[in-house]
């Protein structure tokens, strides 16, 4: 929100997407009559995975049903989701 700042630029330096610093400005216009609060965020580095668990799989079903899981899935879980979905 300051003058002369780059959205793009701004994006790009905190790796969000432009269209994301785009709604948070209009959410901010939207409240002006209110006080709003912007909290530091800091993302921690994504712990690596055993090369045991590592992959994920995508499942096709029909044109518009797509289910992604990790390894980590749990298999009955998955068994049920696919069956209520081939219903």
């Amino acid at each position: 929100m300051q003058p002369g700042a780059m959205v793009t630029a701004v994006a790009q330096r905190h790796d969000v997407h432009p269209n994301l610093l785009h709604h948070w400005r209009r959410q901010v216009r939207q409240a002006a009559s209110r006080r709003v609060n912007f909290l530091p965020v800091a993302v921690a580095a994504e712990k690596k995975s055993s090369p045991a668990i590592m992959g994920s799989i995508e499942i096709e079903l029909g044109d518009a049903v797509r289910v992604r899981v990790d390894a980590a899935v749990d298999e009955a879980a998955l068994g049920r989701v696919i069956r209520a979905l081939g219903r």
